[in-house]
């Protein structure tokens, strides 16, 4: 039987490692990130769903799919950039924006993604 390495983490480290993380993380982030996040979490889970179904079902129309998933995958990264320009400990990086213009921001690039989606479906 080998020994156990050093570098090895038992399972309770991790669980409490992990745990930490979530306290902190429901302690100390604003309720704005919060429902950001909660909606980066919905959009990734449907973009993987959506991946898991063209690969085990079908992938016909593929023209179905490839609007979906880039829907979900432009989606992200339109919120993704909310989150960080109104994270209000990037505000040195993001001065001359507002939360207010961030979010307009994010609201005419996905009226405008979703229009190429839906002329992209046919």
């Amino acid at each position: 039987m080998a020994p156990k390495s050093s570098n090895s983490v038992s399972p309770t480290a991790a669980s409490n490692a992990l745990d930490s993380l979530w306290r902190s993380y429901v302690d100390t982030t604003p309720s704005l990130l919060k429902l950001i996040d909660a909606f980066l979490v919905f959009i990734m889970l449907s973009g993987a769903i959506q991946f898991v179904y063209c690969v085990l079902v079908t992938n016909f129309p593929f023209n179905a799919f490839l609007a979906g998933f880039s829907s979900s995958v432009g989606q992200f990264v339109l919120t993704a950039s909310l989150r960080s320009q109104v994270n209000p400990q990037n505000r040195e990086q993001f001065k001359e924006v507002s939360p207010e213009r961030a979010f307009a921001d994010f609201a005419l690039g996905s009226i405008v993604l979703h229009f190429f989606v839906f002329n992209f479906l046919g």
